[in-house]
């Protein structure tokens, strides 16, 4: 197995994903105490948007590829 993707992607997620904290820390900082609860949950609103959204285009993307008559295998 080539190395290559696995240390591009392991990096990308681990900058993305820092980037993603400092973001939501700083915003969250900025806020007063009386909007922080609101601005948790439409947080969490976004993130499990986000998910779904991601696991959906993965599961459209495969079934596309099955369709398509696409190799799929790991060889």
């Amino acid at each position: 197995m080539e190395w290559f993707p696995i240390v591009f992607f392991t990096f990308k997620i681990l900058a993305l994903g820092t980037g993603m904290y400092f973001a939501i820390k700083w915003h969250y900082d900025q806020l007063n105490k009386s909007q922080r609860g609101a601005a948790l949950r439409s947080g969490w609103k976004m993130a499990g948007a986000f998910v779904v959204l991601l696991v959906s285009v993965g599961l459209i993307a495969f079934y596309l590829s099955r369709m398509l008559g696409l190799d799929l295998g790991l060889q």
